[in-house]
């Protein structure tokens, strides 16, 4: 039986969309991989399914899986991409909070337009234990060995785990072989997508990130998230603060701790399409 999709991108991010509201499926690792080839099948960073809430206080349910064809527990790029396909297909409706089901658990969205949307992407978690991340009590910055070299880095949760490093140049031609070391360090039990951040100004931060299970990505929704977060939990930028990476600019809001961190971008569609089996 044939699939039909939607490609979608969030900044560059980009997805595949598949509407499972009616027939949910559970997709072979191989089969999401074979798909996302760039090649010689769709290409996306992630999959992303659309599905009946299994949670009563939520709307939808949706899944994510990386290009690998691993799971992820969140996205920030793609709830806004799933949101304004939600808004396009006239099920959820125009500046009002709607509660959509993650796989690591609610998130609140809002569409202020048909191409831009507001995320509560909930509270970022400092706990190690919630990444998880082999450290003996929570810090500001932890020491990384990096082939016999310290790296400091950040270690936040957004519903998915994210390091982050402070950087002078993102063109430094070291962080291609720093990222994916980082991604795979044994101290993160089940890997973590790594974010160097370049702070411009108290307003502006740059970022590149290499995400667990997809790569280098245009961008990052959570990681501009938890680059905002750690550094904003360090005094280093204001409470609204934006998040520049390769694919575009995000708005990230956080009044720190005991406040939820607000996301608000753009949602473009692409195209649409056909899986055959």
């Amino acid at each position: 039986m044939s699939i039909r999709f939607t490609k979608m991108h969030g900044i560059g991010n980009d997805f595949v969309v598949v509407d499972w509201r009616e027939d949910a499926k559970t997709p072979s690792a191989a089969r999401i991989a074979a798909l996302a080839d760039r090649h010689t099948g769709i290409g996306f960073d992630q999959l992303l399914s659309i599905e009946p809430a299994r949670d009563p206080s939520c709307d939808w349910y949706y899944g994510i899986w990386n290009a690998d064809g691993s799971p992820s527990g969140q996205c920030g790029n793609g709830v806004r991409c799933v949101a304004a396909w939600l808004y396009r297909e006239g099920v959820i409706a125009r500046n009002t909070d709607v509660r959509l089901e993650s796989p690591s658990g609610p998130v609140t969205v809002r569409v202020l337009a048909a191409d831009q949307v507001m995320v509560d992407m909930g509270e970022p978690e400092f706990n190690p234990e919630h990444l998880p991340f082999d450290a003996p009590q929570e810090a500001g910055s932890y020491m990384l060995d990096i082939d016999g070299q310290p790296v400091t880095i950040g270690a936040v949760s957004m519903g998915n785990p994210h390091a982050v490093l402070e950087v002078s140049d993102l063109r430094d031609p070291h962080l291609e072989a720093l990222g994916p070391a980082i991604t795979g360090h044994p101290r993160f039990a089940r890997g973590v997508n790594t974010g160097f951040a370049h702070r411009v100004d108290r307003r502006r931060i740059d970022l590149r990130v290499h995400e667990r299970g997809s790569g280098w990505t245009r961008a990052c929704g959570t990681g501009a998230c938890a680059a905002a977060a750690v550094l904003q939990r360090r005094g280093l930028v204001d409470a609204v603060v934006d998040v520049a990476l390769p694919g575009g600019v995000l708005t990230i809001e956080w009044h720190g701790p005991g406040h939820t961190l607000w996301m608000t971008g753009p949602a473009a569609f692409v195209f649409e399409g056909e899986i055959r089996p």
